[in-house]
């Protein structure tokens, strides 16, 4: 029985038209599948009960009408060569009313914009209101941009985390403990989703390298005298320091440096002095 909702066509045609352009990616997308919705919603469930039993109702009123069709053709057949002229005619003139009658019956039910059709939108078009309505909502409390229908658009993969069949029947009333398990399954069963080892959160201080202290310079903020070459010791700055850290690092560096300088420059002048004594 063909199904549909005019929600899900536009749904499709808005993803084409967000996927062909730039902006795409900046769009939030989940989807959902109108078929199990129509399964588990009860009303969508009586509705198409009701149609399905006045379909079959019209099927067996063709099938009537068939077999009174084949009875009259096999008389005609059994009886051609005994029946007086008139009486064939009126047989033959019955036949073909009879053929006209069922077809347009069939038309009449089942041809576009027919009983049939108008029976669909008597019966299902207050019961997708509704849907639509609850799709709207889960739209707006989760803020997606778009809500793709599965069962009109087949999609190669999808995160179940994003499957949103459920919200929407909890919108409407249903108990979805079955389905909620059976998600469960499917959204622990994707790689995608399994967790992973949790890294070192960025910005970190890792420990700097420093020269090796003696007892009497225990203190690892103290600067240590530079080697017997008379060169400060090179630091090394961590790369996942913020900018204000690194400033605030290579100025304590800067200034220690001068520290050294200016104390190797006055102990050369102390030995100078001590030598010209």
């Amino acid at each position: 029985m063909k199904r549909l909702m005019n929600f899900s066509i536009l749904a499709v045609l808005i993803l084409v038209l967000c996927f062909a352009s730039e902006t795409a990616y900046s769009q939030k997308v989940a989807f959902l599948n109108s078929e199990i919705i129509r399964e588990y919603y009860p009303d969508a469930k009586q509705a198409e009960q009701r149609i399905q039993s006045m379909v079959e109702e019209w099927n067996r009123d063709l099938g009537a009408r068939e077999e009174a069709i084949n009875a009259l053709e096999f008389e005609i057949k059994k009886n051609r060569l005994i029946w007086t002229a008139s009486e064939k005619e009126g047989k033959e003139s019955q036949l073909k009313k009879a053929k006209e009658l069922r077809e347009d019956f069939a038309q009449s039910k089942f041809t576009p914009d027919g009983d049939y059709d108008e029976l669909v939108r008597q019966m299902l078009g207050p019961i997708e209101e509704k849907i639509r309505a609850a799709i709207n909502e889960v739209a707006a409390d989760y803020r997606f941009d778009i809500i793709v229908d599965q069962s009109i658009t087949p999609l190669p993969y999808v995160n179940y985390k994003f499957d949103m069949t459920i919200n929407v029947l909890r919108k409407l009333g249903v108990d979805t403990k079955e389905l909620e398990a059976e998600l469960k399954t499917k959204i622990e069963s994707d790689p995608r989703n399994k967790q992973k080892k949790s890294k070192a959160p960025r910005g970190r201080k890792r420990q700097t390298r420093r020269p090796e202290t003696t007892e009497e310079s225990a203190n690892p903020n103290e600067l240590v005298a530079p080697p017997s070459g008379g060169e400060v010791p090179e630091m090394e700055i961590p790369d996942d320091l913020s900018p204000e850290e690194r400033k605030r690092m290579e100025e304590e560096m800067k200034r220690h440096a001068e520290e050294l300088k200016k104390s190797k420059e006055e102990e050369s002048k102390e030995e100078e002095g001590n030598e010209g004594k």
